[in-house]
């Protein structure tokens, strides 16, 4: 069996040999899945199916729960890759270039390793537990900045559209307390930016777990916390989930105005 530090080897090997079907992608089309914000492509698709041959063949007989096409095995299982091949598809289909494709790797119920990768920067972030994170190859850590001296990433839950009202008040809130807003349409690639110390939260308040696996294991090693909207903690059996993730202090911060 290969080592955790293997793994993830071959999952950011992966990643960046998947990374050449979205640069060179051409005639992008967008299918609705479940509404006109929700929807995917058949470069979505050919991620996916690469990732999963790939990791197949570093570990014969691993489950996958993954964002297409309903491939959800047990998240119990012994070797367990979650995978969302483009995070960020609204960005890929209107050339907004600001996308990841996301890998965690999780045994048991624990995440292990993860790797994100935008393919666009070239960034990849990766983490191994009890090993910290890292930024193509160089130690990354959270800020220990407080609220009032960070920016704020946030999503917007678009497929929720009932949580706007909440969600807008909440950004509002916090744009007063911090530095400034980003709104850049990954929540993969927002947490990496709080695990990189560039933000110094990042919340949402719903999300799937293949949008914030890999991050959470990432900014957990950068020395951060990640948790859901009420502070309890993020939920790893495959239900959604609101996320608020970050340095402790901004963190801790962003939760007291959540409660105000």
């Amino acid at each position: 069996m290969l080592k955790h530090t293997e793994i993830l080897e071959r999952m950011t090997a992966a990643q960046k040999e998947a990374a050449e079907l979205i640069l060179h992608a051409r005639g992008i089309l967008a299918e609705i899945k479940t509404g006109h914000r929700d929807v995917v492509t058949e470069f979505d698709r050919k991620v996916q199916e690469l990732l999963i041959k790939r990791m197949s063949e570093a570990v014969p007989g691993a489950s996958f729960f993954c964002e297409e096409n309903s491939r959800r095995d047990s998240l119990e299982a012994e070797h367990v890759f979650i995978i969302d091949p483009i995070d960020g598809t609204m960005n890929f289909v209107r050339g907004f270039h600001h996308s990841a494709v996301s890998v965690a790797y999780m045994s048991r119920g624990q995440l292990t390793a993860a790797s994100v990768y935008n393919p666009y920067v070239d960034e990849c972030f990766t983490a191994v537990k009890g090993r910290g994170a890292r930024l193509n190859g160089r130690e990354i850590k959270v800020s220990a900045l407080p609220l009032s001296e960070s920016l704020v990433c946030c999503g917007t839950s678009p497929y929720d559209p009932e949580l706007a009202d909440s969600t807008f008040e909440l950004i509002k809130k916090a744009f007063i307390a911090g530095l400034d807003i980003r709104r850049e349409g990954s929540a993969a690639l927002d947490m990496c930016s709080a695990a990189a110390g560039r933000a110094g939260v990042y919340f949402e308040p719903k999300v799937s777990l293949w949008d914030i696996a890999a991050g959470m294991l990432i900014v957990n090693e950068a020395g951060g916390r990640c948790c859901c909207l009420d502070g309890s903690p993020l939920p790893l059996d495959g239900r959604k989930s609101s996320v608020v993730a970050g340095g402790s202090q901004a963190v801790s911060d962003f939760l007291a105005l959540v409660k105000a």
